[in-house]
Order: C-alpha cells, then structure tokens, then sequence
C-alpha cells in the first residue's frame, strides 16, 4: 500500500505522514522538501521557484517524473506531495486541510525550517505570501496537467485538522489508515 498526503501548508501533512511512516516502518519521502532543496541549490526561495515554474514546467516535473517512478518501483511508503495523488493514484489519498488563518499562523511558527523569504515577519505577511503560493500553485496545475487544486473529489479522505491537536490529528489518520490495511 502507497499512502500520498496532500493539503494545504500548515495542514500537517509532513508532521503526520512522517510519523504514520515511522509507525508502519515504512519509507518517508516528501515532495515539497525535495522542490525546497532544489530551489536551495540554486539560490531561490521556493516562492521566487514556483514563480519561474509559471513558464518553465521542470521546476515540476523533475519531482513529478520522480514520484510517478516511486509509485511504479515501490510499494509500502508514505509520500507527500501537492500531486502525489495524482502521480500515485493507485495510492490511499489523504487530504489534511485547514483554515487559511490557522494554516498561516502554523507556517509562521515554522519559518526556520522552511526555504522561504526573509521578509516573512508576521502572520500577515505569511498569509499573504500562502495565498500567491496557492494561487501559482492552481495556475501550474492546471496549465501542465490539467488538475484542479485540492478538488475534494480526488481524495479517499479528507481530515480538517483546524481545531485538531497534532497528537489528535494523528489518532485520527492513524485510525483511518488501519482500518484500509487490516
């Protein structure tokens, strides 16, 4: 079973897929580290690298190709990925979504482990930048693989994890996912 997690920033997907893969002792890969490692290496925010994946398709495809390869090489790992459902989609699909003022808070209290501007100095600004973010993120998707953004319609289940503790947010995937393993 491939498990692909998908959601808004802040949502928890990281948080909770990488402990759902140390629980099942099954590999982690995630996505948007990969792309926020990429954008590192070649001196970039992940902001300025979406901006320049509006024109230039290999800032996704390069991840894409490689997650669509993982789906087809391996079995037994949790991924996630905006497009992981996509590219996997013989995978379990979660969906974690949260409020967008919840979701930019959670984000600001994470900065230091994020590739992200420098100019993020308040909730606001935070907001601000997750919404040019998600609308970037609507236009690549839709321009390259014809794919509507978080459409509820693509996932087997969907958690909002807005008034949800992490520990609570977990019991519930971790609930979820044993019930489609056993």
């Amino acid at each position: 079973m491939i498990i692909s997690f998908s959601g808004l920033p802040g949502a928890g997907k990281s948080s909770i897929a990488h402990r759902l893969a140390a629980d099942l002792g099954w590999p982690y890969y995630d996505m948007g580290t990969l792309r926020r490692q990429i954008a590192a290496k070649k001196g970039l925010t992940i902001e300025e690298y979406n901006k320049i994946g509006e024109n230039d398709p290999s800032t996704d495809t390069e991840v894409d190709y490689y997650q669509a390869d993982l789906g087809k090489e391996q079995d037994n790992f949790v991924i996630v990925g905006r497009t992981s459902w996509h590219f996997i989609p013989h995978s379990l699909k979660i969906l974690l979504s949260v409020r967008p003022e919840i979701s930019a808070e959670r984000v600001f209290n994470d900065l230091e482990k994020r590739n992200e501007s420098g100019e993020l100095n308040s909730i606001a600004a935070v907001r601000a930048m997750l919404d040019r973010r998600f609308e970037n993120d609507k236009k690549r998707f839709a321009t390259y693989y014809s794919l509507e953004l978080y459409n509820e319609g693509d996932y087997d289940w969907i958690l909002d994890t807005s008034d949800l503790s992490p520990e609570q947010a977990y019991q519930q995937v971790w609930e979820y996912v044993q019930s489609k393993i056993a």
